[in-house]
């Protein structure tokens, strides 16, 4: 098969033995360079992107979307609902009335937000029916008077399934003795776990209708309506356009970047600076092929000058050496790219084998927002870090190659 002159020795170059074996391990240490750095950098962006896919399936799928609420409590919100649902944006809705107060048991307190709701309704918003451990929603039924609550807070408070916990609203009560705050006696009948610290340990389910007696409303009335959209990036300006269609003063709409915004906002930025310095990581991976390419020059003046005598241009000596640190290049990166996908696809099964082994938590809850480490493999990351590296190789190989171009075939064979 014919191959161009320049590649034909590029390639020898790089498969020969050398004389000066140190050329050698420079060359080798610069493959294994630049293949660490691809490793690294799509391990870690693999990682931040599962990061980045917890937080808009788990935490996204268990908090509000959006909500549409109003000053007083909404009597007929199946009709509210039906107008809602006109918004194309819109892909499901679910009445649900809050509270804020603490869970207290022999002695064990645990502040909760109580979140009452319609347990078919629910299922069309939220994703909490996936992460039941024990229970169901189902047995959230109107005057029993349970409650649904994270395996966190149930540890806390040293209940399970079918314990009694007290429920202490900040709301008081009047009366001849005095002012005392407002309890209540739920059951425990469901305990879920979502992996997030923050909904683990503070969200507590209720009924609607339960919710709403201890609010002294009527039993059809909510606080407002869940909105589930079917572009959760859409949320805030839709939200705010269905609460100015429904009546300007009468109803507000907040969304889910006043709540976990922030948090989102965060791991974008975190995998953007760093994915910037990994690149700087391959960067110098990538460079030292210079130094590689330098030393390989020197060893092969004598080469260069036989070559050039024989009729060789310097554009074809130049091409020979590129081809050289180019192979070198390709070979660390593809090789890099190999190990990192494997790493990215399994990173998150051995770190948990790892926590079991030494007992150890590396994610904590009560500081992350998820107890375990996530990793989502992207074909685009992968490209991106591939033709970086590529890229970044063979920028590397000019200035070598460049040099051993303008070696004298005089000077270099008069002490040959």
């Amino acid at each position: 098969m014919f191959r161009p002159l320049f590649v034909f020795i590029g390639t020898r170059y790089t498969r020969a033995k050398r004389r000066n074996h140190f050329v050698s391990f420079i060359s080798l240490t610069s493959m294994i360079g630049l293949a660490l750095g691809v490793v690294v950098m799509i391990i870690v962006l693999s990682v931040m992107n599962g990061f980045d896919h917890e937080m808009r399936t788990r935490v996204l799928g268990m908090v509000p979307h959006a909500t549409i609420e109003s000053g007083e409590p909404i009597s007929d919100w199946q009709s509210l609902a039906a107008k809602v649902k006109q918004n194309p944006q819109v892909e499901a809705v679910a009445p649900f009335t809050q509270m804020q107060g603490l869970l207290t048991n022999n002695g064990n307190v645990q502040k909760i937000l109580l979140n009452a709701i319609d347990p078919v309704q629910e299922r069309k918003v939220s994703i909490i029916d996936g992460f039941m451990k024990q229970g169901s929603l189902d047995d959230l039924v109107s005057g029993g008077f349970g409650v649904v609550i994270g395996d966190k807070a149930a540890t806390k408070l040293g209940v399970g399934l079918g314990d009694k916990v007290t429920f202490v609203s900040p709301e008081v009560m009047v009366t001849p003795a005095g002012m005392f705050p407002r309890m209540k006696r739920f059951t425990v009948v469901g305990i879920f776990h979502v992996g997030a610290g923050e909904l683990d340990g503070y969200l507590g389910v209720t009924n609607l209708q339960d919710l709403a007696r201890l609010h002294r409303w009527k039993p059809d009335q909510v606080q407002g309506l869940r909105l589930k959209f079917t572009d959760l990036f859409k949320a805030p300006r839709t939200a705010y356009e269905i609460a100015q269609n429904l009546g300007e003063h009468q109803y507000y709409s907040r969304d889910w970047t006043r709540t976990h915004g922030n948090l989102y906002q965060a791991i974008g930025m975190e995998k953007s600076i760093i994915g910037l310095l990994l690149l700087l990581i391959v960067a110098v991976a990538a460079f030292n092929i210079i130094s590689t390419l330098v030393m390989v020059v020197n060893d092969k003046r004598g080469d260069i000058a036989i070559l050039r005598t024989l009729g060789a241009t310097p554009g074809q000596i130049m091409r020979i050496f590129m081809v050289q640190g180019t192979v070198i290049g390709v070979v660390g990166t593809l090789v890099g790219a190999g190990v990192g996908i494997l790493a990215a696809l399994n990173v998150s099964s051995a770190i948990s084998a790892l926590e079991g082994l030494i007992g150890h938590k590396f994610l904590n809850a009560d500081v992350y927002f998820i107890d375990y480490l996530p990793s989502q493999l992207m074909a685009e990351d992968v490209l991106l870090v591939c033709g970086a590296a590529l890229v970044l190789s063979f920028l590397a190989t000019l200035y070598p190659a460049w040099r051993a171009a303008r070696t004298q075939p005089a000077e270099a064979l008069r002490y040959e």
